[in-house]
């Protein structure tokens, strides 16, 4: 970060420090049209501009939702649009609520030639001049997503490199234009690797991470994290508790995830809220004097029991949804200050599927 001023440093660690304020998390509202529209017509609802618009609005404006919320990540097409409540826009109705609003900047995700379908994420070129208007909207933060894979306990030192290093170029670009960087590196649950492979490819992953950024001259402080939770794979035959899942994360931050980084909100993944809650609020049972704050940015996690709302009628109940929504997030802020206690015993818990026990079995 040397080549930032020191206002520029104070603006972008004030902005981190926000977004990590004890028991806030995020509201990830960053779909695109295309990925929302799939979750509105699975259910039922038509996907329209202004469909995607009243819903997002309820995602911001629900009263009591301020109460637990830090943050929204929106996508650049929600950055423009405006609340039929007032009629100003969006990141100016979060940021009067207390919420810091951020946005997507990469663009889609590309195949490596090659490789097996290892990918990377598309977006770098022209960056800085969508990061510049972004800003003029009134974003303060941007989060960018690189997807990754483990196959045969394994992700190749290519997609590491090359993902761990765009993301290092991203956050140095964002902090130029003065957007505080979220990076996330996301390891898919897709597969049977166990506990023990997930902690050790997470720490290769992440400590990559840390070094590009370090090495593309990032200012740390003025950046946060957005990990998926260190989980064995869905197929994985193997039964682990919630506190085992929770200590494995706080093992893999403890060794490599730099004390100048004030939080990390971890994403859901698709897990459902209650296993992200159990785990999250395990996880935070188990940080003991680590310095972080450690929370969520969760969409499917929230959304997907809002959307279920709506499958019989068709229509945005967005009354019953926002009661809802509020209900899901005091689990989540609970859980990111470690007292969420499930009403479920096991909750949280990797329960192997049937086929992983019987294939285990044999």
């Amino acid at each position: 970060g040397a080549h930032l001023s020191s206002q520029q440093k104070a603006e972008l660690a004030e902005i981190a420090a926000l977004v990590a304020r004890p028991g806030k998390g995020i509201t990830a509202c960053d779909e695109g049209p295309a990925t929302i529209g799939g979750r509105f017509e699975a259910v039922g609802v038509e996907n329209s501009e202004e469909t995607r618009r009243a819903y997002r609005q309820m995602l911001f404006e629900t009263p009591g939702c301020e109460q637990f919320l830090s943050a929204a990540i929106l996508d650049p097409e929600t950055l423009y649009q405006k609340s039929s409540t007032d009629g100003r826009l969006f990141p100016e109705v979060l940021s009067d609520r207390g919420i810091v609003p951020g946005v997507k900047p990469h663009l889609k995700v590309y195949a490596l030639p090659g490789c097996g379908g290892e990918t990377v994420m598309q977006g770098l070129d022209s960056l800085a001049a969508r990061c510049k208007e972004y800003r003029a909207a009134g974003a303060r933060f941007a989060k960018w997503r690189s997807p990754l894979e483990i196959r045969d306990g394994e992700i190749s030192s290519l997609a590491v490199e090359a993902n761990m290093k765009d993301l290092a170029r991203y956050a140095l670009i964002c902090q130029a234009e003065g957007l505080m960087p979220i990076v996330e590196p996301d390891i898919s649950l897709v597969g049977d690797y166990d506990l023990e492979t997930a902690v050790r490819v997470n720490v290769e992953v992440q400590s990559m991470l840390y070094k590009a950024m370090i090495d593309h001259g990032v200012y740390m402080e003025g950046s946060t994290l957005k990990p998926n939770m260190i989980n064995p794979g869905k197929d994985c035959p193997t039964h682990y508790t919630a506190a085992e899942i929770g200590q494995a994360n706080i093992d893999v931050l403890s060794r490599v995830f730099p004390c100048a980084m004030k939080g990390a909100n971890f994403l859901s993944g698709g897990q459902s809220l209650e296993n992200a809650a159990a785990r999250l609020s395990a996880i935070n049972k188990a940080k003991g004097s680590c310095p972080w704050n450690l929370s969520f940015s969760w969409s499917q996690a929230l959304q997907l029991p809002l959307l279920e709302t709506c499958r019989e009628t068709g229509e945005l109940d967005l009354e019953a949804m926002g009661k809802l929504y509020v209900e899901e997030l005091a689990i989540a802020s609970k859980a990111a200050l470690g007292e969420y206690d499930p009403p479920v015993e096991g909750a949280g818990d990797h329960v192997p599927p049937q086929g992983a026990k019987a294939a285990a079995a044999a």
